[in-house]
């Protein structure tokens, strides 16, 4: 999962940074036996499958059909899929690397020995993403005549537009940087931001609803929204309940990585505003320092971005904001296959599952021996799931109506950048009609209930609340509205195309009530998350992650299969937003 929607060193100028009943019955243990390998501690048994239904196998219902699948996707398959794409040899996996390329041979191979047929570039099981990118080389800050101190008062990114960059400018703050007309709100209003450099604290207002908060927090938009306005830089802060969630030293070791952003035909930048010239972040101190150049006490503006109102207004301050970077074209490859739909009328609609196969690689800027960023459950994870997903798929006597794809993208880690290039260039000759997002699913305990971002903007919500019953499963609301987990992971570049699209994550329910859900993901993000230690000697419930790559199953064999193709709610946001973009 990428880092902050509303983190600039993850976003490359324009791209989105940022889980019947039988008397007789067959033990799949005993069937699989090695093969269904993993760790015997951390294994729930494996659900029973009812010989009578095995029998009976010709007479059953599309449902049972579906059921008897889903107990194709195996523990052990999870566990070993993800040793693999988390070892060492693959270091991290990072964008444009030969540990990421090995991974998508290891996932193509896996594609191919399913019997899925290849979906990608002239009968291939790949597209291959053309990128810029960025290295940083140097760069400076001034306030006033006061230099600040790169790495521990300010951190800037390398920039995949400019290879270097001076601006000297007035300052500007302007909130949260949103422009909401539908929740009657502008943090622009009343200000002159052109020719100026706009201070824009992350996040967005906490009145908003869940989704369109993170719509309106995302980067992405805040960059688009600063330069329409006319501005020619950008300070990034936050308020210190945030730097409590994101510390500015966890930013900063990320600092020396490089940026990326996807080309076009012509080797351009389409979605990167050329007139912003440089962004920065900034830490406690050196916001401090600014506030306190302009004579105001930062808490002031930390109190107004808690008022959940507009706020903005000019500072009496000039800022000098310097930086060079180098460019380099690079390639980087989606990995894709298919399941063709059995309906004639409906083969060429395509329901896309979507799971990220990079990771971070490896950062010389972390403490310790180990540097290599093995991305265990970040997201070798939701790789396993898309190819047990797969499984599932191909162990059925008949395909769905409709055509499954499955897609395993590049580039997630620096901005969404796989999918988006996939959203905008796809390599299927068909329509797509929903897509699902599969990213670090944390197996820290059983499966009770998951959070299914996007669900409840169109007719998937139904879908979600009946698999998930048909399982035992909760839906549970947004545990954690400011993460603004919904604009952070690939489907929402679908969603930006027009396309219905969600992501199911794990909820807090750890099904015991001496095991407490919040406390365990709280630490896991904080201790794993991003670092070394998320490879595979932690703790890890590989049933869990089968149970969950089911319900991703189960949801999608049902879309697969509906009457109607999914369609945005009447007067829904993001329906009206971008709902015309859909061919």
């Amino acid at each position: 999962m990428g880092l902050i929607a509303s983190d600039p060193l993850h976003y490359a100028r324009g791209n989105e940074c940022s889980d019947g009943d039988g008397s007789l019955a067959i033990d799949q243990d005993a069937i699989l036996g090695a093969e269904q390998g993993g760790s015997p501690t951390m294994r729930r048994s494996t659900s029973l499958i009812p010989i009578a239904l095995l029998l009976l196998a010709p007479t059953l219902l599309a449902d049972d059909h579906a059921n008897v699948a889903m107990e194709a996707i195996r523990p052990g398959a999870m566990e070993s899929h993800m040793a693999f794409l988390a070892d060492d040899l693959l270091e991290g996996r990072d964008t444009g690397t030969r540990g990421h390329e090995i991974a998508a041979l290891y996932v193509a191979s896996q594609f191919q020995i399913l019997g899925l047929g290849p979906g990608g570039d002239e009968g291939t099981w790949f597209q291959q993403v053309p990128l810029r990118r960025a290295m940083p080389v140097r760069n400076s800050m001034m306030i006033g005549e006061q230099t600040l101190k790169s790495g521990i008062d300010f951190v800037i990114g390398a920039d995949v537009v400019h290879l270097s960059a001076s601006i000297t400018a007035q300052v500007v703050y302007a909130g949260y940087g949103i422009t909401a007309p539908d929740f009657d709100y502008d943090d622009y209003a009343g200000i002159d931001p052109s020719g100026k450099i706009v201070v824009v604290i992350r996040n967005a207002p906490s009145r908003f609803p869940s989704t369109a908060r993170a719509h309106y927090a995302s980067t992405r938009n805040k960059v688009h929204n600063a330069a329409s306005h006319g501005a020619v830089g950008i300070i990034w802060i936050q308020t210190p309940e945030q730097e409590q969630r994101w510390p500015f030293e966890r930013v900063a070791r990320f600092a020396s990585q490089p940026a990326m952003s996807w080309v076009d035909v012509e080797g351009s930048l389409p979605d990167a505003p050329v007139s912003i010239q440089a962004t920065v972040r900034l830490s406690p101190a050196g916001t401090a320092t600014l506030f306190a150049s302009a004579g105001r006490d930062a808490e002031e503006f930390y109190e107004l971005a808690n008022s959940n109102e507009p706020h903005s207004m000019d500072l009496d301050v000039e800022v000098t904001l310097q930086n060079e970077s180098e460019h380099a074209r690079v390639e980087s490859p989606n990995v894709i296959g298919i399941v063709e739909g059995s309906d004639p009328a409906l083969k060429n609609e395509y329901v896309v599952f979507v799971a990220h196969l990079d990771h971070v690689g490896i950062n010389e800027d972390v403490e310790g021996e180990d540097k290599i960023h093995n991305g265990a459950y970040d997201n070798a994870s939701g790789v396993a799931t898309l190819i047990e997903i797969g499984r599932a798929f191909r162990s059925m006597a008949s395909a769905p109506k409709r055509s499954i794809a499955l897609l395993a993208v590049t580039g997630e880690e620096k901005g969404l950048l796989g999918a988006d290039y996939f959203a905008n260039s796809p390599t299927i000759a068909g329509d797509i009609v929903s897509a699902i997002s599969i990213d670090m699913f944390l197996m820290l305990y059983p499966l009770h209930d998951v959070v299914a971002f996007g669900a409840e903007h169109s007719t998937l919500g139904g879908l979600v609340e009946e698999s998930a019953h048909e399982m035992g499963i909760k839906v549970s609301p947004d545990f954690a509205p400011d993460e603004v987990l919904f604009v952070r992971t690939d489907h929402y570049p679908f969603v930006r195309k027009g396309v219905p699209a969600l992501f199911l994550v794990h909820g807090l329910d750890s099904g015991d009530p001496e095991v407490n859900g919040s406390e365990l993901m709280g630490k896991w993000m904080a201790d794993h998350y991003h670092t070394p230690k998320d490879q595979m000697d932690q703790d890890i419930d590989f049933q869990a992650g089968a149970d969950f790559a089911r319900l991703n199953f189960l949801l999608g064999w049902k879309i697969a299969n509906a009457t109607e193709r999914p369609s945005w709610n009447e007067g829904d946001f993001f329906g009206d937003l971008f709902g015309q973009r859909r061919d």
